[in-house]
């Protein structure tokens, strides 16, 4: 396992993350219901905890993600991406429906968390490739 690999395909799906709840950050806001302080910025946004327990998790869906390339022998970029999205589509985005869905969340939250679901492991699963 190419643990360089893992970490740059990790990085790469977090910097997405950001530009993508940077572009979507108000109707993220008004669909999670997060509460937010008086500039309207979430609460919690100068903590690190957020942003450490988000790479981390990001860190072992790369790590999973390497070693299924690993098996399958997705070697091409193109495989990478495929397989990355299919990874966001079907694995993950169904998971966050399911668990919106019984919050009663409203569905434009599942749009918008499993856009980036489905995007960023396309992104992981390219850089993964790249390797």
């Amino acid at each position: 396992m190419d643990y360089l690999s893992i970490i740059a395909a990790a990085l790469a799906g977090f910097a997405f993350g950001a530009v993508w709840y940077g572009a979507l950050s108000g109707p993220w806001i008004a669909a999670s219901g997060v509460p937010v302080g008086d500039d309207g910025a979430p609460k919690n946004a100068k903590s690190p905890i957020p942003y450490l327990t988000s790479f981390f998790c990001i860190l072992l869906v790369s790590g999973m993600m390497s070693y299924g390339f690993a098996i399958s022998e997705t070697e091409t970029v193109g495989k990478g991406l495929v397989y990355g999205l299919g990874v966001g589509a079907f694995f993950i985005t169904p998971w966050i429906v399911l668990n919106n869905g019984y919050a009663m969340r409203p569905w434009r939250l599942s749009a918008i968390d499993g856009g980036y679901a489905t995007l960023g492991c396309g992104a992981i699963g390219t850089v993964l490739a790249l390797f």
